[in-house]
Order: structure tokens, then C-alpha cells, then sequence
């Protein structure tokens, strides 16, 4: 008998930890895949949709900003204005699009940013917008405020702020009736999240229909790994420094996207990741609410992922 996760949870302390609609064999057996296979396409992903293999994390920065400033001038020729849910991680990008943009001179006044989320407390209040942990200030640091006298119009953009977010759907609308495109730039979490839309939100929905309805979320319940992730990528390992709540948009505005560019970059070095896992759950298992990450390839777009990530998912002690 094999002696794992599967075979020892029954009294650990991690009984009841992971949401109810995760099927662990069938997880484990997805992550067993020799890691040349992880581009296969399965049945359910869009005619338009790719996973995109980046050697390195400086590669992957420059593709994805690329990715991210093409779609802004395209609009700009087209002389139609555009819609980006836009995440604070990955990052390494806005540096890159920042980048193309100037040297294409092209600025960004048709461009309207949604943050996709922000931490909140139990009553969907946020961080100051100057607090250093605030995605407001992640993105004016690295985004907005970088790219000088070509930036986004302050109106225009938008944070997931308890007042502001609950409007996000209402705005998204009146901007594709004027004929925008929703692009919807996205990192995928350690529970398969997408923003802060988590797996245990579906034990609320009675139909997949009804889930996919919802547009945001205020004060939602973040999940133990998500929480941990973000102590290890944003908060340096000081874990008493994250929320455990977040405002948050939902699938009924992220499953609205005329295009998706997703990035996978969680490698730590030295054959440490954090996203292998989440990286073969996403492209590999069938849609679910569970896992509301398995979903994006069902649209249109790319996902670049660090090589690396792909495995072998086996263990090597470090």
C-alpha cells in the first residue's frame, strides 16, 4: 500500500481541510502525467485556446507583457476602447508592457482597468490605497504609474473596493455596447482559484448555471492555501499579515471574456514550485465549480507557464 496523502488522511489534522468536491485520486493521477503531455488538448478546451511553454521566468515576463500591450494596440488601430480585469500576480509583466507600449508610442487613454480583487476585512473594507500590501498601490506602482503621460485615464481605473466592485458589471456592460473587448489577464491560485473566486463557494450554488451567474464577491472567505500562498509570494512568509477575506469579482464577469492571457509562474528555484499542481488540475480535469480554474480553458486565449512546472511532479527532497 502506497503511503501518501490519500492513504493517511482519514484522523489526520488535514481531514476536512480540502474542499469536498476534490476527487484526490484523480488529481494525483492527472499530476502522474509525463510532463511532455501537458500541452494535449482535451475535449472541453476552446479551438482558440493554448498553453504556451516559457524556459525561463525572464522569458515569461516579456511574452506575457507582449501579450498584454498587443491586445492595447490592436484596439488603439481599431480605434475601439478595451476592458481588462487586470490581477496583482503575476507581475513581471506590467514591467514588459509598460516597455512595448513606449516604444510603440501607443497610449492608453481607450483602456479601462478592473482590478480583479483586494483584500477586505469581514465587512468588505480595504486597505488604504497606499498601504504597501494593497493591489491599488501594486498597480499604480507597476502599471499605471510607470507607463508617465501615455497611462490609463484615473477614471478609468477601477479597484475592487466595497463601493466600487458591485459596479464593475454594470460598467463592463456600457463599455461592450460601445463595442470593447473583455480581456481578462489572470494567474491561477494554489486552490485553483481564479481572483479570489474559491472551490468551496460551489457548495452554495444549486446548478453550475447559477454559479457562473454570480458577478463579485464582498468579504469572501479565502480558503487556508490561498492564504498560505499569498503569506509565500507577497507577504514573505509572514502569514499573521494576510487577510483572510477579499472582495473579489466572480465568474460572472471572468467567464464574460472575449480573450484570457493567464500566467503560471510559480517556481521558487532550486525544483521548488507551488504550481505544478494547480497548473495539471486547471488544463487537465473536467470543468467543475470546484475548481473554478478548469473553466478558463474553455475560452479564448493563451496561458504561458514556466516549463518547469510541468514536472515531473515527484519528489526531490530539498
Amino acid at each position: 500500500m502506497a503511503i501518501n496523502l490519500m492513504s493517511t488522511l482519514a484522523g489526520s489534522n488535514l481531514e476536512g481541510y480540502f474542499p469536498e468536491g476534490w476527487d484526490l485520486n484523480a488529481i494525483d493521477k492527472v499530476c502522474s502525467r509525463r510532463p511532455g503531455t501537458l500541452s494535449r488538448r482535451e475535449a472541453w478546451w476552446h479551438k482558440d485556446f493554448a498553453p504556451v511553454a516559457c524556459d525561463s521566468l525572464e522569458d515569461f515576463d516579456v511574452m506575457l507583457g507582449h501579450e498584454i500591450a498587443l491586445e492595447i494596440a490592436e484596439a488603439k488601430n481599431k480605434k475601439m476602447p478595451i476592458a481588462f480585469i487586470l490581477p496583482v500576480g503575476p507581475m513581471g509583466m506590467y514591467r514588459w508592457a509598460v516597455y512595448f507600449l513606449n516604444a510603440w508610442n501607443v497610449d492608453c487613454k481607450h483602456v479601462h482597468g478592473f482590478n480583479m480583487d483586494e483584500w477586505s476585512d469581514a465587512r468588505g473594507n480595504t486597505l488604504p490605497a497606499k498601504d504597501s500590501g494593497a493591489f491599488q498601490n501594486a498597480m499604480e506602482q507597476a502599471f499605471y504609474g510607470p507607463l508617465g503621460k501615455r497611462t490609463v485615464p484615473k477614471a478609468q481605473r477601477h479597484y475592487a473596493t466595497k463601493s466600487a466592485l458591485p459596479k464593475f458589471g454594470e460598467r463592463i456592460r456600457a463599455l461592450k455596447k460601445k463595442g470593447a473587448k473583455l480581456v481578462t489577464v489572470f494567474g491561477i491560485g494554489r486552490a485553483c482559484h481564479i481572483a479570489f473566486w474559491e472551490p468551496h463557494f460551489a457548495s452554495e450554488y444549486g446548478s453550475v448555471a447559477a454559479w457562473k451567474k454570480d458577478e463579485y464577491r464582498l468579504a469572501a472567505s479565502l480558503h487556508p492555501m490561498t492564504i498560505e500562498q499569498n503569506a509565500i509570494t507577497s507577504f514573505k512568509s509572514r502569514t499573521t499579515l494576510v487577510s483572510t477575506r477579499a472582495n473579489t469579482v466572480g465568474p460572472g464577469l471572468f467567464l464574460k471574456s472575449d480573450r484570457i492571457i493567464g500566467g503560471c509562474d510559480g517556481a521558487l528555484g532550486r525544483g521548488m514550485m507551488w504550481q505544478g499542481m494547480s497548473l495539471w488540475m486547471t488544463l487537465h480535469l473536467k470543468p467543475t465549480p470546484w475548481i473554478p480554474s478548469t473553466f478558463m480553458p474553455t475560452l479564448r486565449g493563451r496561458l504561458f507557464y514556466l516549463k518547469e512546472l510541468a514536472g515531473p511532479l515527484e519528489a526531490e527532497c530539498n
